[in-house]
Order: C-alpha cells, then sequence, then structure tokens
C-alpha cells in the first residue's frame, strides 16, 4: 500500500492530509492548539478516530505513545542522539533512518514491513509511505507523525539556538 502525507502549512496547529495512491484522501490529522507536549489525532476518510499520539514530557530522549480505541498500544522512543534509530515497543519494531534524515525503514524482525521517504523541497513536510501487504496503516502513520514530531522538535531548537 502506498500512501502520501502533506502537511497543512497555514494552520495554527498540525494538520495533515494522507491520501492513498490515486490520490484519494484516506486519513487526515489535527493537532492540539497550545499544549505542553505534542498531541496529535488520526481520523480516517469517514471520520473515525483511528489513533491518538501524545508526548511524555519529560523525558531525556523523545517519547511518544499510540493510542488505540482509548489503550496505549506502542510507546516510541528515540534511541540515540545522532542518529535516526526509534524502538516501537508493544509492535516490536525497529525504526532506522539515514543521516540526512530523509530514508526510514522500519523492521518487525529482519523484514522491513514499511519504508519512509521525507520528500526534498516542499512547502510543508510530505512523505512517501510504502506499506508491505496485510500490515494495518494506522500504527505505520502513527510512527511517521511521530518522526515528523521529533524532527520539527529539533529543528526548533537548532533554528532557537542559531537565531
Amino acid at each position: 500500500m502506498k500512501l502520501y502525507m502533506k502537511q497543512k502549512v497555514m494552520s495554527f496547529v498540525d494538520k495533515f492530509s494522507i491520501y492513498d495512491e490515486f490520490e484519494n484522501e484516506a486519513y487526515w490529522v489535527e493537532g492540539d492548539f497550545f499544549t505542553i507536549g505534542k498531541k496529535l489525532d488520526l481520523f480516517d476518510k469517514d471520520n473515525n478516530h483511528k489513533a491518538h499520539i501524545h508526548q511524555k514530557v519529560l523525558s531525556f530522549m523523545p517519547r511518544f505513545f499510540i493510542e488505540i480505541n482509548g489503550e496505549d498500544v506502542a510507546e516510541v522512543v528515540k534511541n540515540s542522539l545522532f542518529r535516526q534509530k526509534f524502538s516501537v515497543s508493544g509492535f516490536e519494531w525497529e525504526v532506522e533512518g539515514d543521516f540526512l534524515a530523509h530514508e526510514y525503514e522500519i523492521y518487525r524482525g529482519d523484514y522491513a514491513i514499511a519504508t519512509i521517504s521525507k520528500e526534498w523541497f516542499t512547502w510543508g513536510d510530505a512523505y512517501s509511505i510504502d506499506i508491505a501487504d496485510g500490515v494495518d496503516p494506522v500504527p505505520i502513520i502513527s510512527v511517521v507523525l511521530i518522526i515528523d514530531a521529533i524532527l520539527a522538535q529539533n529543528n526548533a531548537k537548532i533554528t532557537l539556538t542559531i537565531g
């Protein structure tokens, strides 16, 4: 399954649209306004709530939870200060990214269940997501949203430090 995720730029809250390979909106995401820690909600095209993502604020390394049907089903933790490496406990996945933070693979054991490519030179963040057959897209999309949130937080820190 191929999905495309595009951030809506002119918004006070995080908003994403997720399209299928035929350019039909399959999912959409909206963040909360003025919260401590990142909070995002994922909905399908029929407005059914599919997942809630929330950040643990006081943590040495970035740490997020994926909640489905009111229950935390996974915890995503960035494992390295210098590398793009994450663990997804609850699904027993590992995520590895390249040095430039634009190419990622999600592994279950030795098997890649999804590849993620962050597009270059776009207005707002955009991702191409290729999911293996039989894999539920909701947790995969949730992990991509978490990676995007961590990248945005890192970029904000760099901007504040430089400015």
